[in-house]
């Protein structure tokens, strides 16, 4: 179905309205929270409820994988399998297969689970399917996001395969018995940094005439002016009835700005993954909670928003909630791992993203040179990393591989 956009407002390029799907509706600018494997980690959909949430992103990749779209579609769908009241949208699971050095072709991406280290393929068609049977009100058509920096051809290539891809899943989807009756299929543009490959990219997924779009491939440590500008040129050319999602986007400032650029839609685990670890985004800036100063601090975490679900417990409450003895164990395993990663290793960062360690910094052992594609290396702290390839995921370690975060 074809997602409609209606505005309420208009100031600049920033935009509020409503978006309407065949399952409901939900108001504009947009966050929505990443449950990866179908939960917002320590969150139940009551919670996410409390909190205002009215669209709720799902992986692809780790749900196709655990528990299995067919246990999810006989379930009625991933908004009835967790319970959750409200509208979902899945990725493709382009980003994090992407991040696992997968062997791609034309016909698609083969690469191995991070849970058990099985070998699967991914292509446009079959992430239509998956995305099917999840049932989601909005599913993603399968993408190729390369790393930045790339270059230039690294570039021109993802374009490329990304517009082939796209009418392949776009023709898959509009060929499902009745994925076209229940969801909505989004295009996602990419081209990187640069705005003229981002024209053409918006351009060559416009003529599929997708149902709403997607900026993929920012805010993957680019600069701000970096991600500002080809964003504004993709904006220009979509279309003003139909909602605009940019993928991978969370931090208050950045919000700001694309808002301003015309976006509707962004997720990001930035939030929650602060959250568990003691971050808290308040009116008067960022504070750590495990800093001993608010061990006795009885004020709410943000004295400005009293309306706050959280107003009700103090500070020094929730620090001692952060504090007690299992995440201290699970900081010191942790502390053990990252000291012990070497050149050579396999490793799964905390973003999702797999990569092997090709050296250690020479001036800072801290620092971490990682392969993750072809050519493509990050600059990555030892605190990066999650846990070696391959290694057993237990409930308790696995986090929101975001990953989603089509960054």
């Amino acid at each position: 179905m074809r997602a409609e956009f209606a505005a309420t407002a208009l100031e600049g390029g920033a935009r509020t309205g409503t978006v309407h799907l065949a399952g409901g509706t939900f108001r504009t600018p947009c966050f929505m929270p990443v449950g990866t494997r179908g939960a917002v980690r320590h969150l139940s959909s009551v919670d996410l409820a409390d909190l205002g949430a009215e669209v709720v992103l799902g992986n692809t990749y780790h749900l196709m994988l655990r528990p299995g779209a067919e246990v999810v579609r006989n379930h009625g769908g991933l908004a009835a399998f967790t319970g959750w009241d409200g509208l979902t949208l899945t990725d493709s699971g382009g980003y994090q297969i992407f991040s696992l050095q997968p062997k791609v072709d034309d016909q698609g991406a083969m690469f191995r689970s991070t849970y058990d280290g099985s070998t699967h393929v991914l292509t446009p068609e079959g992430a239509a399917e998956v995305q099917a049977d999840l049932g989601a009100d909005v599913q993603m058509v399968l993408d190729v996001c390369p790393a930045l920096p790339a270059p230039e051809k690294v570039l021109c290539a993802a374009v490329e395969r990304t517009a082939a891809w796209a009418a392949r899943g776009r023709g898959a989807f509009l060929g499902h018995p009745d994925a076209a009756a229940r969801q909505s299929q989004f295009g996602i543009v990419q081209g990187g940094t640069d705005t003229a490959l981002r024209v053409e990219s918006t351009e060559r997924t416009l003529e599929v005439d997708f149902d709403g779009y997607a900026v993929g491939g920012l805010s993957v440590g680019e600069t701000r002016d970096q991600m500002l500008e080809p964003l504004a040129a993709v904006t220009a050319l979509l279309p003003t009835d139909q909602p605009r999602y940019f993928m991978g986007l969370g931090d208050p400032a950045g919000l700001v700005e694309v808002v301003a650029a015309g976006i509707d839609m962004f997720d990001c685990v930035l939030p929650t993954r602060h959250a568990r670890h003691g971050g808290v985004l308040t009116s008067a800036g960022r504070l750590n909670l495990r800093n001993a100063r608010f061990a006795t601090d009885d004020s709410p975490l943000d004295p400005e928003f009293p309306s706050s679900p959280a107003a009700r417990w103090s500070r020094s409450y929730l620090r001692h909630l952060l504090m007690i003895r299992p995440q201290q164990r699970k900081v010191k395993e942790q502390q053990a791992l990252v000291s012990s990663i070497s050149a050579g290793d396999e490793v799964v960062l905390n973003s999702g993203i797999f990569g092997r360690v090709n050296e250690v910094d020479g001036d800072d052992p801290n620092v971490l040179w990682i392969e993750v594609y072809d050519g493509v290396e990050l600059k990555v702290l030892r605190s990066a990393v999650d846990r070696r390839f391959n290694e057993p995921v237990s409930v308790d370690d696995t986090d929101e591989a975001d990953e989603a975060d089509e960054a």
